[in-house]
């Protein structure tokens, strides 16, 4: 019997860039990285202090948590990477190693990876944007500083893409399951890291085929190559390699802590409930929650929480009509009834929303779904339309259909993320809608070359008596991902918090903006720069506890040293001039550059709700 092997990619010394080799499957991690390949069990941690957790703790079901592969096996939540993943895997099946040998044909003589360089996983998977193995509760030092109070106990979460296995061609940075960062603060000065894959269906398929079995959704249906991709998709489909209705989605994007209960979430599927351990600081997924049958397709990854009614607001896009349905939570995390918007007439990429106290406002945006582009321009089925004008949808947000929802075209902005909209009236009686967001000037770059992505925090005014829509730029940098105070989400705020792309998606610093010096030409007045070969992701602000001032509070952040290998954590005040650093922890495992952040404080991890029955 022969041994099955599948190429790899492996540092070179010279350049730091990633070679193709032969080998026997491995895990991604242990021949894309510099890192050693993991031992064979999970190391211990530094301190016994936060030992790891046993692997065979039972944890409760989600409601509906429809992961029909759970039945039958070790709970979701602490089942382990097996001890063969890190060894030649075993033989695979005919099916699937027809399938595997017919994907192998594409990515060689029809689409190579490196005719596409900014799907290349040569261009991709490098430095710090390389995955990296799970993590055990492991302690960290505190080497400057201290933890602040308002931190103590809780824990900062980062979601960001960390592939499994090797991509077998075309790899796109959206493309890597999901892995969860956690760091616990604890009150005794110290902190805890922990980093563990989400636990989705498409995770455990292909760990326990320990091969790559489901598509590359973003780099993978390109051309005349997506096709034939989709085609041999479709052959593991119907010999039962994998199972779609289970979920396709990575849960890689972002998270939400809402009704006492925290989710990891990925537009493409359901959200994925997972726990902390407030304790010990070890993840769990639970598993693949569908809100009692009432949730379907999938949901936005970033659902927006109302700071004073403890409602939580979100929607999903897709495909096929309605391509827009809008829906929301009550402050219990029953979900309510869906609102499709069948005015959205092309379906468009909505990554995100804004809502206010009383509207819920959409952007349609030039970035759209033309899957025929497959056949008649042998392209990818998502890409820019620089012919379709950009428009804003106002919804009031408890709003049981779409009659009442009007459109403003909004020529040139594109808003990818939004930082926050609020309600104005001024002397006369005229209402007004504000939001501020960055908007991609660049937008034929989103999707295949980030490095060449500009964004322009603007701020746009709605007048909704007139119709008339005004914009305004706050600043002239390349700033993206920004952060306010989360109990002013919907509410007329002050300040933000911005990363400076360097280029995109590398992030170098952060700056502070003060709206209220909106019209000046520069809203800049704190910034913090990381130093040569260093780079962050987003900031997520923490109010003091007690404080009545916004801006009172620290950012925090996971900071990469490209020179040193180090990665660390970062606490900065957020009133400083030069968000002054106040706390930093030395992390023992890399954590690589991601996607968006969380801080659940103590409190809401104590009170973290458990799940009920199936």
């Amino acid at each position: 019997m022969k041994t099955l092997t599948t190429s790899y990619l492996s540092i070179n010394p010279s350049n730091n860039k990633l070679i193709t080799k032969r080998s026997p499957l491995l895990p991604v991690s242990a021949v894309l990285t510099k890192d050693k390949p993991a031992p064979s069990s999970p190391p211990p941690p530094l301190n016994s202090k936060y030992p790891a957790q046993p692997t065979t703790t039972k944890v409760a079901a989600p409601e509906r948590a429809n992961d029909a592969r759970s039945s039958s096996r070790t709970p979701v939540a602490t089942r382990p990477r097996p001890k063969s993943a890190m060894l030649p895997a075993a033989p695979l099946s005919l099916p699937m190693a027809f399938c595997n040998a017919l994907e192998d044909i594409i990515n060689t003589f029809i689409d190579p990876p490196a005719l596409r360089p900014s799907v290349d996983p040569r261009n991709v998977l490098f430095d710090n944007f390389a995955p990296v193995d799970e993590l055990p509760p492991t302690r960290c030092p505190v080497i400057r500083g201290s933890i602040p109070p308002c931190l103590a106990g809780g824990t900062y979460i980062r979601n960001g893409p960390n592939p499994q296995y090797l991509p077998r061609g075309p790899h796109h940075l959206f493309d890597g399951d999901g892995m969860l960062h956690s760091l616990l603060l604890s009150a005794d000065g110290d902190a805890t890291l922990c980093s563990r894959y989400v636990q989705t269906y498409k995770y455990l398929t292909e760990r326990d085929a320990g091969t790559p079995v489901m598509p590359n959704v973003f780099s993978g249906f390109h051309g005349f190559a997506g096709m034939a991709r989709g085609a041999v998709t479709a052959a593991r489909v119907l010999t039962g390699q994998m199972n779609p209705i289970q979920g396709v989605g990575l849960a890689n994007t972002s998270l939400v802590f809402f009704a006492g209960r925290l989710y990891a979430l990925g537009e493409s599927d359901l959200p994925y409930a997972v726990q902390v351990d407030p304790a010990t600081g070890e993840i769990s997924t639970i598993g693949r929650c569908d809100f009692g049958g009432r949730l379907v397709m999938g949901m936005t990854a970033h659902p927006k929480k109302d700071p004073v009614t403890g409602e939580t607001f979100a929607f999903r896009y897709g495909p096929v009509p309605p391509f827009l349905t809008y829906f929301s939570f009550d402050p219990a995390g029953n979900k309510l009834a869906d609102v499709p918007i069948f005015s959205v007439q092309q379906p468009s990429f909505m990554h995100d929303f804004a809502i206010t106290e009383n509207y819920a406002l959409f952007g349609d945006i030039q970035v759209v779904m033309k899957p025929m582009d497959m056949v008649m321009a042998n392209s990818a089925p998502v890409g820019s339309d620089r012919g379709k004008v950009p428009r804003l949808g106002v919804l009031p947000r408890y709003a049981t259909n779409e009659s009442e929802i009007r459109w403003f075209e909004v020529p040139g902005f594109n808003m990818m993320h939004s930082i926050n909209a609020w309600e104005e009236e001024n002397a006369a009686g005229e209402k007004y809608l504000v939001l501020v967001a960055p908007n991609i000037l660049s937008i034929e770059h989103m999707l295949e070359n980030l490095d060449l992505v500009h964004s322009c925090v603007e701020m746009v005014r709605i007048n909704l008596n007139t119709g008339a829509v005004s914009r305004k730029p706050l600043s002239a940098g390349n700033l993206d991902f920004g952060v306010i105070h989360p109990g002013y989400l919907g509410r007329r705020n002050r300040y933000a918090y911005l990363a400076v792309g360097d280029p995109m998606p590398k992030i170098s610093g952060f700056v502070k903006l003060d709206f209220s010096l909106t019209g000046t030409g520069n809203c800049v007045v704190a910034s913090r720069d990381f130093g040569p070969g260093c780079f962050g992701g987003e900031p997520f602000f923490v109010p003091n506890d007690g404080s009545e001032e916004e801006d009172d509070g620290y950012l925090v952040s996971y900071v990469h040293n490209e020179g040193t290998g180090e990665s660390r954590f970062l606490v900065m005040d957020a009133r400083s001039p030069n968000l002054d650093i106040v706390a930093e922890v030395l992390l023992p495992h890399r954590v690589p550059y991601g996607f968006h952040g969380l801080f659940v404080s103590k409190a809401e991890l104590l009170a973290q709700r458990p799940f009920s029955s199936i």
